[in-house]
């Protein structure tokens, strides 16, 4: 397994792991190309991609805000899970958000993804609760 940095061009390959990897996708809102490109540009240098004999296998996605890392939608798809590909995608992504002067890294998970819970729970993170309240500005975002 290779862990490189993704690039633009990649977001193709990013959107169809999303869809083997079962993560809910708003192609008519946040998650359409043009859309993940914004976001890309923005903070792409922390976003990871995990490959296989050239074939994507796991992504993941950084964002902080100068003071916490956040680690957004980690998918591996379903034919390499158990295998070591999501750990290795967050500890680079931890390695990269540390690199900008992040010391605090965060997921949301929602309860029912107790995969997910269990994954980050064996990584060290702590649940911490928390009401997370959110604003759309339209519906398919």
């Amino acid at each position: 397994m290779n862990i490189r940095r993704m690039q633009a061009e990649d977001i193709g390959a990013l959107l169809a792991l999303w869809r083997e990897a079962g993560l809910a996708i708003r192609p008519k809102g946040r998650d359409t190309v043009e859309a993940l490109a914004r976001q890309f540009a923005s903070m792409g240098r922390h976003w990871w991609l995990a490959e296989e004999d050239g074939k994507v296998i796991g992504a993941v996605m950084g964002t902080h805000d100068a003071r916490k890392g956040w680690i957004n939608r980690l998918a591996v798809h379903p034919d390499y899970r158990r295998q070591g590909v999501a750990s290795a995608l967050a500890a680079r992504v931890e390695e990269s958000l540390a690199e900008d002067g992040v010391e605090i890294f965060a997921a949301l998970i929602e309860d029912e993804n107790e995969t997910s819970c269990r994954l980050f729970e064996a990584l060290g993170y702590e649940k911490y609760p928390v009401h997370y309240y959110r604003k759309k500005l339209h519906e398919g975002v």
